[in-house]
């Protein structure tokens, strides 16, 4: 079954806690702290495999987490990095965050990627002793692991993108110029996923082809197959547009060679702009008049044309020496480049991690604050150390949560509830 879309969700490690702990030794009186820090969460990390072809693994598993980084131990001993989790994609992948539909990577080749980086490991409390706080009884937690959910789109890479109506012979010409072998039958939608090819030009030059299925008037608005095997083409450095030009099947080859280009067209503007020469099919049941007549239709717009006979191979040489000769002066195989966050979505995401939510319960007096990020800080708290309250304290005021509270009428006694930890509030 080929798969060439899935959605799921990633989460990278979250790192591993700093550890409370202080040197205990026989003879050393008042050992000092010595928690070590904990170790960085495990990455998710995309490679590219040659031996996948669909992304069929992701349609069933949806959910993809990494492990959490140990956590810190006494002796300033750092806790252990977990291991990074690798996803195996087909080459070709391109990953996409799916509420923005931003690019986070495209698998192009065999390299790795990381695209969500596990948290780094928390501080021990080694690290807070200072001369006037010598016994910090607190230390940090590890910080949280980035977590997305994902569109992996197939893409193929392919050199050249046969496009077509059906039954032009798109799938005889791909069979004939190479050793791919897909079904052929005299009926619409035959193929029914794109099918590559390797097209070998001499001892040490080849081009990869792709016959991409289902392009049919309205396949932009689902009509048919739809649009689906369009991404494939995407990526293709020149497209070959093929046209029954014998009309033997009672269709119009100029009215068709304007249907699809209006297709691609309203797929991706980009598309449209790919260079593209036209190739004119199962001449041999054509008339030499039909020929021509559809030759200058295409030369006049600035096409290059060729006529050739899959099924009788008249042409189909001389189209693949066409085809390399072209593939030598441009550029190689489109990749698409990962977009980052602009600053006004770095700044909007500076505001989500620090907002929280104050409601008012009048009956019990409680003012109950909601802020996911608030949870870290929380676990990084000794109730029972003067100095880390004083930091939580801080927190509190710096975020704006104080002047809230008192914008709301709190009064001195009332109960603050922030998660599972209450205290009175005092001016």
């Amino acid at each position: 079954m080929f798969v060439d879309e899935a959605k799921i969700y990633v989460k990278a490690g979250d790192g591993g806690d700093g550890a409370v702990s202080f040197h205990r030794e026989k003879y050393v009186a008042a050992g000092g702290p010595d928690g070590g820090d904990g170790g960085r969460g495990g990455n998710i990390v995309f490679v590219g495999d040659t031996n996948c072809s669909s992304l069929i693994d992701y349609k069933y598993k949806r959910k993809y987490v990494a492990e959490k980084g140990q956590n810190g131990s006494a002796g300033n001993c750092f806790g252990r990095n977990a291991p990074d989790l690798v996803l195996k994609v087909p080459v070709g992948t391109v990953v996409k965050e799916t509420s923005t539909g931003r690019i986070l990577a495209d698998i192009a080749d065999g390299e790795p990627v990381v695209v969500a980086k596990g948290g780094k490991g928390g501080r021990g409390n080694a690290h807070f002793a200072t001369s006037t706080r010598q016994i910090p009884k607190f230390a940090k937690p590890g910080f949280r692991g980035d977590e997305y959910d994902l569109t992996l789109e197939l893409k193929l890479i392919a050199d050249v993108g046969l496009v077509g109506f059906p039954n032009v012979g798109k799938s005889t010409l791909i069979s004939v110029v190479s050793a791919a072998k897909p079904k052929i039958a005299n009926y619409h939608f035959t193929t029914l996923t794109p099918v590559l090819g390797v097209v070998r030009v001499d001892a040490e030059k080849s081009f990869v082809m792709a016959d991409i299925p289902g392009l049919i008037e309205d396949a932009s608005k689902n009509v048919g197959l739809g649009h689906e095997f369009l991404r494939h083409v995407e990526r293709c450095r020149l497209i070959v547009h093929i046209v029954d030009v014998s009309g033997i099947e009672g269709r119009n080859p100029k009215e068709d060679f304007e249907i699809i280009n209006k297709e691609l067209e309203q797929f991706s503007f980009d598309l449209a702009q790919t260079p593209q020469i036209v190739v004119a099919n199962k001449s041999d049941m054509a008339s030499p008049e039909q020929i021509a007549d559809f030759k200058d239709f295409v030369t006049a717009k600035g096409y290059e044309f060729y006529e050739i006979s899959a099924a009788t191979k008249k042409g189909t040489k001389e189209l693949v020496f066409a085809i390399s000769n072209m593939l030598d002066k441009m550029p190689p195989v489109k990749r698409f480049e990962a977009q980052p966050l602009t600053q006004e979505e770095l700044d909007q995401k500076l505001i989500n991690n620090r907002s929280f939510e104050i409601t008012h319960d009048e009956q019990d007096k409680k003012y109950y604050v909601e802020a996911e990020w608030l949870w870290d800080i929380l676990r990084s708290v000794n109730v029972d150390d003067y100095s880390s309250l004083q930091y939580f304290q801080r927190v509190l005021v710096s975020s704006g949560i104080i002047a809230k509270l008192d914008e709301m009428g709190i009064n001195e006694g009332d109960i603050v509830s922030i998660f599972d930890f209450e205290f009175e509030y005092i001016r």
